[in-house]
């Protein structure tokens, strides 16, 4: 459970200083929650509550069968979130994400993933919950500190949901969302397209290892990563190779990912 002071008013974000966050964490149980946010009832300022990403199956036993989605998903799992009214910063999953609201309303702000330089993206070492987020509060944006936020503005879709009412988030599209009233609850289902190591995790490494190398380095690798990961032709610039000697650029296939898995990022060693 994220525990805030009346005054941030249900801002999760970072503290003035930018080397914590404004809220605490404590553990509870959906009872123990549900408990504080009904004794708040009525109050002007209330405490700031949310708990979030909890596996029904764990907190909720029955949830799931009681609730079908009706969609295909078989590694989606159920995940809650409870809490009084919210301003979540606008972040990014790496998984399709399917929201469902059960009480209360939402406002869902999203923008495309290519809007990420008008965003102004906070810490990477240091995040709220997991992903980086905006430093940009989409409810009282400060044009004068973050003047690029006015084009990503331009390009936002607004979603707003009551009960009943589901969205579906495309992977790396950032989004905020804003859960009004004293009780909000709402259902999620992540799900990953492939099975696969967080890019962001190797984006962050590529950082480390390429984005400080002389221009000319930078320049080569960046060609390497064209042809190799994100230009047309990728998939198939190991078909020149016999399919037993593509290892790591092969095409999609259980045994490259165990390939992969197995090595865990660390390139194989040259046979002597």
């Amino acid at each position: 459970m994220l525990v805030g002071p009346p005054e941030i008013g249900g801002r999760y974000f970072y503290d003035g200083a930018l080397r914590g966050c404004n809220f605490q964490k404590r553990g509870t149980t959906v009872t123990g929650l549900l408990r504080h946010l009904l004794g708040q009832r009525g109050q002007a300022r209330p405490t700031a509550l949310y708990a979030g990403a909890a596996a029904t199956g764990a907190v909720l036993p029955g949830w799931a069968a009681a609730n079908p989605i009706g969609f295909d998903l078989p590694t989606a799992k159920a995940r809650v979130w409870i809490g009084n009214e919210s301003h979540v910063a606008t972040h990014f999953d790496e998984s399709s994400n399917l929201m469902v609201v059960v009480a209360g309303t939402r406002r869902v702000t999203l923008f495309p993933p290519e809007q990420v330089d008008n965003l102004y993206v906070g810490p990477l070492h240091l995040t709220i919950a997991g992903p980086p987020v905006s430093m940009v509060d989409v409810a009282k944006p400060d044009l004068d500190r973050y003047p690029r936020y006015a084009e990503a503005a331009r390009h936002a879709l607004h979603a707003d949901l009551a009960p009943g009412d589901a969205l579906y988030i495309p992977p790396i599209w950032w989004h905020a969302v804003h859960a009004r009233g004293p009780l909000n609850v709402m259902v999620n289902h992540w799900w990953a397209e492939a099975d696969s190591r967080s890019a962001l995790a190797a984006m962050i490494a590529t950082l480390r290892a390429i984005r400080d190398l002389p221009p000319a380095h930078r320049q080569a690798w960046r060609h390497w990563f064209d042809t190799m990961v994100f230009g047309d032709e990728a998939a198939s610039m190991a078909d020149h190779l016999p399919d037993h000697a593509r290892g790591y650029v092969g095409p999609p296939s259980p045994e490259r990912d165990a390939f992969l898995r197995a090595i865990d990022g660390e390139p194989p060693r040259r046979s002597s």
